[in-house]
């Protein structure tokens, strides 16, 4: 009954906020944002975009389009959960402003605070999606104003989470420019080429440059002398006017990241290692330099943006990233710093099948105590030849090429999902042979945890029911689910088993952070732990807590998304699973300490606390089936079976309580066995007792 009165309250709660258009992204919300006399229209029926208009004398102008990151970048970021930007964006291009609307990084939730956070996004105001945006820390941007980059001061130990920032705010400006300011040149900007993964053929160096997949530029003396001839810095390189003819710049350029050039460049070594530090549809250039003026200088700082060197395709710049790899290329070692191997996210939309237009900045200067500094720009294109790309169809759009990059990792999880689900179905032969059916659980929750949980990062949350609540209520696309298809296809095969079998299949064998307390329940049993008895009523009102912990989380999902962000936080999945227990020190004691716990009252957190399972468990009264086999003497006079369940799942008289079931079987297999079901025993007794037939008496 308080299970029921809690979640009537928190239906009522979302109802009447739903109906009153509660949200971030509405047209009231926005008028407080941007009051008059900016006038907010209508949002875009086809695109997640407000107008901002404002009134000048008697016409009315178009000043900004505003929209929010997650619906077009939803980067995860450090806490695997996307950032939420509010971005507003002139019709030029530039930034009117930038505020953020939702985030879980750790570094400003726990540590740093979020005055950081909101200094830096501060900072793009007035700057243009057009110029070169590049985050340094401390006063190393200070000497650089030269560069080919604008500078953005970062965050000292928040490097990471300002990098994914910036790319949010970039890779989803750059999508609304392309489709709402003109800049993809009449193309559609979702509709661009990929990388042909499938596509190789050995080949040597010259082969590859037969083929023009290394292309070779070289820049003279005489050319960057005469982009300074109108200059201040006119014939000041000495070098240059004694050897007009020599190289200036003498550069070989690959797409690295196709498939024929990686491995036949690099071997398998170097790809394999290259493709580890690349996420599906990301991109990777190399260039190797031979000239006088390399494509990084000396002071160039490994694993940033350099400071020489800019890429743009379609008049937009692309933020590129040197990868850090030292490799050989054709079986011999670069010079340090002369090749160097850049990385360009997929979010960037990058499209293969355009040209790369590369500028390399060279600067003069004139004069010693206060140098007069003159920069010039050269420019050198690449274009990747067609063969090795495949042109772009309607179904290269967004979240399509993720699922495509994916694909073996999907494969595996769908063919693991096959086999649980042949098992579940035929639980009895399953668990005829008990030492079997151990094995089989303890194989399939080792996968659940390496591969689901901490390789694929499909563990599912609390924060998923949150994040669809909060997207419906302020009216945005659930298309950001797709991004993620390991739990999309988590979430597709756990729906459905809810209304066959009931919560217990995801927390009996798809949860990783339920595998690893599992295992270190079943770890304390083996060393003879001592078990924390909990009397049945105590037991029964403490599993009422992860209700009340569901109930609060959703409704603070609609009142707070900032104490959303706090109550999640009795999960441990981020920890544990996420980031691999690589957080401040309070979380990591947290979620040790439920694992701990869990030595001594099995699965306590599962048990008692979790919120994603209270409501699994509340949709899983949907079940359709009875699953656990029960004989007429469960319960009346047979005990064995609830006196072994470890969750307390099976009532005194009997029945299955399958809101609280983990489905691990353990029943089923006493169900089964004639050596461990009483019922059955007692029947193995009678078979074999020989009846005493009376003696005849004899006259």
């Amino acid at each position: 009954m308080l299970i029921r009165r809690l979640l009537l309250c928190a239906l009522l709660l979302l109802l009447a906020m739903t109906e009153a258009g509660a949200g971030v992204m509405t047209h009231d919300t926005l008028a407080k944002r941007f009051p008059a006399p900016y006038i907010i229209g209508d949002k875009d029926p086809a695109l997640a975009v407000w107008p901002i208009f404002k009134k000048n004398m008697t016409s009315t102008e178009l000043v900004a389009y505003v929209f929010e990151s997650v619906d077009f970048a939803p980067i995860p970021g450090f806490s695997g959960v996307p950032l939420n930007l509010l971005i507003a964006l002139d019709p030029q291009g530039a930034f009117v402003d930038v505020q953020v609307l939702s985030h879980h990084e750790p570094v400003f939730l726990e540590g740093l605070g979020e005055g950081p956070l909101l200094k830096f996004v501060s900072q793009y105001k007035t700057l243009s999606l057009k110029q070169n945006l590049k985050i340094v820390t401390g006063n190393s941007g200070g000497s650089k104003k030269e560069g080919a980059n604008v500078y953005l001061d970062g965050v000292s130990k928040a490097t990471a989470s300002v990098r994914i920032i910036n790319q949010s705010v970039l890779s989803s400006a750059l999508k609304v420019a392309r489709k709402k300011l003109g800049f993809a040149e009449g193309r559609d900007p979702d509709l661009i080429a990929r990388i042909d993964e499938k596509k190789f053929a050995p080949a040597t160096f010259d082969e590859l440059k037969k083929q023009g997949l290394f292309q070779h530029v070289v820049i003279a003396n005489r050319a960057v002398d005469k982009a300074f001839a109108d200059s201040s810095a006119a014939r000041l390189d000495p070098e240059s006017l004694a050897k007009p003819d020599e190289a200036f710049i003498d550069v070989d350029i690959a797409y690295v990241s196709v498939p024929t050039v990686g491995r036949n460049l690099l071997g398998d070594a170097g790809w394999a290692q290259l493709k580890g530090r690349l996420d599906p549809g990301d991109h990777a250039v190399m260039l190797i330099s031979h000239g006088r003026y390399g494509v990084v200088g000396d002071d160039f700082v490994h694993g940033s943006v350099p400071d020489r060197l800019a890429l743009k395709q379609g008049t937009l710049p692309i933020e590129i990233r040197d990868l850090d790899l030292d490799l050989t290329v054709n079986g011999e070692r670069p010079k340090p710093d002369a090749m160097k191997i850049f990385r360009i996210i997929s979010q960037s939309g990058l499209d293969p099948s355009q040209p790369l237009e590369f500028y390399l900045h060279a600067t003069r200067s004139k004069g010693i105590v206060y140098p007069e500094k003159t920069s010039r720009d050269f420019r050198f294109d690449y274009t990747l030849p067609a063969a090795y790309y495949i042109a772009a169809e309607a179904d290269n759009k967004t979240w399509r090429g993720i699922w495509r990059g994916r694909w073996w990792e999907i494969g595996l999880l769908l063919a693991a999902l096959a086999v649980l689900t042949t098992a579940l179905t035929l639980q009895k032969k399953l668990v005829a042979n008990d030492r079997r059916f151990v094995w089989f659980r303890r194989g399939f929750l080792t996968f659940t945890a390496l591969f689901i949980g901490w390789y694929a990062q499909g563990q599912l949350s609390i924060v998923n029911f949150t994040g669809v609540l909060q997207a419906l209520l302020q009216h945005r696309s659930l298309e950001f689910l797709l991004y993620d298809p390991m739990t999309v296809t988590l979430w597709a095969f756990t729906f459905v088993s809810l209304f066959v079998w009931g919560r217990g299949t995801f927390c009996g064998w798809l949860c990783p952070f339920g595998a690893l307390q599992e295992f270190t329940g079943k770890v304390a049993q083996a060393l003879k732990i001592p078990q924390l008895m909990i009397r049945r009523q105590t037991d029964a009102r403490l599993k009422l807590l992860k209700y009340v912990v569901l109930a609060a989380i959703l409704v603070s999902a609609v009142f707070s998304a900032e104490l959303t962000d706090k109550l999640v936080e009795i999960e441990p999945f981020k920890t544990a699973i996420t980031l691999n227990f690589i957080r401040s020190w309070p979380f990591v004691l947290y979620a040790g300490g439920l694992l701990v716990a869990s030595m001594f009252v099995y699965k306590f957190f599962c048990r008692f606390l979790c919120p994603f399972g209270a409501g699994l468990a509340v949709l899983g009264r949907l079940r359709l089936l009875d699953w656990v086999p029960r004989r007429k003497e469960c319960g009346t006079p047979c005990q064995t079976c609830r006196h072994r369940c470890d969750y307390d799942a099976i009532r005194p008289n009997g029945t299955i309580q399958y809101e609280d079931c983990f489905q691990c079987l353990d029943c089923v297999v006493i169900h089964e066995s004639d050596e461990k079901c009483a019922p059955l025993i007692m029947e193995k007794k009678r078979a074999r007792t020989i009846p005493i037939m009376p003696v005849a008496e004899t006259i």
